[in-house]
């Protein structure tokens, strides 16, 4: 919301357009619920994480000469970049390897990392609790939250209701976690 918002500042983007620039910036995160079929249950090992879907994305903004669309691939590829961060992403998907800091995973977990995933009854488990124990990660979180709610009064006001849908996602991933981590107690 905070790219889109500084955008909408330059382009006055209808709600249609604005909506699908935000959506663009974390529909790929929907693939957690399929990612069972990745390696590792890794999620970001699948093909919505790497940087193809950005590049379709931005290639029929082209064709349509539609800016919002061309947008809303920036805003999936910068999706993808920041997810390099914390555990890296099959960023160019053929290749089949991680790529990115994995400043949340050591060196010897990431090489042996079917080690520590037998340590759980859930695989993302692992990575759940790597992530929630971060106490950068979670300060992150908070300053973005505040970052986004400050760009959108000051850039898009009339859409600072969109701001709602950040509600229902940040209670999925809550849910999720206290569900791992009750999962793993038992």
């Amino acid at each position: 919301m905070i790219f889109t918002s500084i955008l909408h500042y330059f382009f006055n983007f209808n709600l249609f357009e604005f909506l699908l620039i935000v959506i663009s910036s974390f529909i790929s995160d929907f693939d957690v619920f399929f990612s069972k079929y990745a390696k590792d249950h890794n999620h970001r090992m699948l093909i919505s994480h790497s940087i193809i879907p950005s590049i379709l994305i931005v290639l029929l903004g082209i064709i349509f000469n539609w800016l919002a669309l061309i947008f809303s691939g920036v805003a999936y590829f910068i999706h993808i970049i920041i997810d390099t961060l914390d555990w890296g992403t099959n960023f160019f998907y053929f290749s089949k390897k991680q790529i990115g800091f994995k400043f949340l995973i050591t060196k010897e977990e990431f090489n042996n990392i079917s080690k520590y995933l037998e340590n759980y009854r859930k695989p993302e488990s692992f990575f759940d609790r790597k992530y929630y124990n971060n106490k950068i990660c979670l300060s992150i979180e908070i300053l973005l939250f505040i970052l986004m709610l400050i760009f959108i009064i000051l850039f898009a006001f009339q859409y600072v209701l969109v701001t709602l849908i950040y509600f229902p996602f940040l209670f999925f991933h809550l849910q999720r976690h206290y569900y791992l981590k009750k999962f793993e107690l038992k």
